[in-house]
């Protein structure tokens, strides 16, 4: 009782009046704690990432009237890095907080969360309707053991982006990519190939996207032991050749994605390997540059095989300690649905996962590359689906840091080593 008063506020009363009263406000003081509006229409907690577009604040207002009274959804902002995002997460979910009721998951959260029985399976008339419509690579990320735990909220994509002025046609192939930069060079030229070079999550993105274009994958179907063989030992070979070339920017081993556009808007690259966010920033931030600035399909290893880019963003879980569970499932399709996922996209920046608004004209307008961004959504691979993830991209990105140091072979030796030794540990990672 002292507890809910000092969360609330509190206010003097005589002895007896509290005595006579202390049912009432006992259960008043639960309503407005408890997560209910008004005593009647309960409150569904969603966490997710720190919007600064407002998109997601209108999806929740937006269903929480269209709700009918049913209930009322509070987004709740987690911390702006990933890691901090899932270590919230992990440890109220692994006290059984029945707070959380709709949890925005990063694509390689749902078997980790799944198999330490955090979330709910979507089944029946729900996995229906969180299926119907959607990509299929998306779909893959939120599925663990042939089970869905999640619906598809937003997803990602890396493009190529380059300069027409210097380069008038993009290249298809990395080792393309790679002659165009040395050229430029020799001609005293910007041609830095900008990408992430650091040791962390998007040196494995790069490394699993050259795997997969490769043929291979990091693990085997079933994720039970690592796959890797001859496209790993390709990948890493790229990976260490571009770091020793011309194309790359001296900073590399140090660069995540905010770093290259910052350097690609300064005009000292001639292309760049990021997500689609940059092309609204180079507008605001380098007009004259923009006029240049164009898109292609994220590069081949090999010119007869298409690129499988890895794919990113967001899944929508229930809590399985939510305490309203068919609500949140509700709630969770209707903030990922066809007119939430339009505001997302046109004002967050954030690629839908639904198919049919790839030919919304509104969308295609605002994203004049969305042919190019559906292409690789249907090509795209997806990271190792593991509980180990962490610990599987971890070993990857360590191994591999700085790029430029890159043994191909004894490297991928020591990441098959490092993997299999994750996916025989027992528990969750902390």
């Amino acid at each position: 009782m002292e507890r809910l008063h000092a969360r609330c506020g509190r206010h003097r009363r005589p002895r007896r009046a509290r005595a006579l009263l202390a049912l009432t406000v006992l259960a008043s003081t639960l309503a407005a704690c408890g997560g209910d509006d008004d005593g009647s229409r309960p409150t569904l907690n969603w966490y997710n990432f720190p919007d600064d577009s407002g998109a997601l604040q209108e999806a929740a207002d937006r269903c929480s009237r269209e709700s009918g009274g049913r209930y009322r959804i509070e987004y709740n902002k987690l911390p702006r890095a990933a890691d901090g995002q899932r270590q919230q997460m992990v440890r109220r979910l692994a006290a059984e907080d029945d707070s959380l009721d709709i949890l925005g998951l990063d694509v390689t959260w749902a078997a980790e969360f799944a198999e330490a029985r955090w979330i709910k399976e979507w089944t029946g008339e729900n996995k229906r309707r969180a299926s119907e419509g959607t990509l299929d690579v998306p779909l893959q990320t939120a599925t663990w053991k042939g089970k869905l735990y999640a619906v598809p909220y937003n997803t990602n994509i890396q493009l190529l982006w380059y300069r027409r002025d210097l380069v008038p046609k993009p290249p298809t192939t990395w080792a393309e990519m790679l002659d165009m930069s040395r050229d430029l060079a020799r001609q005293g030229k910007p041609h830095y190939v900008e990408i992430q070079g650091a040791q962390y999550e998007g040196l494995t993105v790069w490394f699993n996207s050259l795997v997969n274009s490769a043929g291979g994958s990091i693990l085997n179907p079933s994720a039970t032991e690592p796959s890797l063989g001859p496209p790993a030992v390709r990948a890493a070979s790229i990976m260490r050749d571009l770091a020793r070339s011309p194309a790359a920017d001296p900073s590399l081993p140090n660069q995540m994605e905010d770093q290259n556009r910052l350097a690609m808007e300064s005009g000292v690259a001639a292309f760049e390997i990021n997500y689609p966010f940059v092309y609204p920033s180079m507008r605001s931030n380098n007009p004259t540059l923009f006029k240049d600035f164009r898109w292609a399909v994220y590069p081949r290893v090999d010119a007869d095989r298409p690129s499988r880019p890895t794919i990113g963003g967001i899944d929508l879980a229930v809590s399985a300690y939510s305490r309203h569970p068919d609500l949140a499932f509700d709630a969770a399709l209707c903030l990922r649905d066809r007119e939430n996922q339009l505001g997302a996209a046109l004002k967050g920046g954030l690629p839908p996962t639904l198919r049919s608004l790839y030919d919304e004209p509104e969308f295609m307008k605002e994203y004049p590359f969305s042919k190019e961004v559906l292409a690789s959504l249907e090509s795209a691979s997806v990271r190792p689906l593991t509980p180990a993830y962490q610990n599987v991209s971890i070993a990857v990105s360590h191994t591999l840091s700085p790029p430029s140091g890159i043994r191909p072979d004894s490297d991928v030796s020591t990441i098959r080593e490092q993997i299999d030794k994750a996916l025989r540990s027992e528990g969750v990672i902390p």
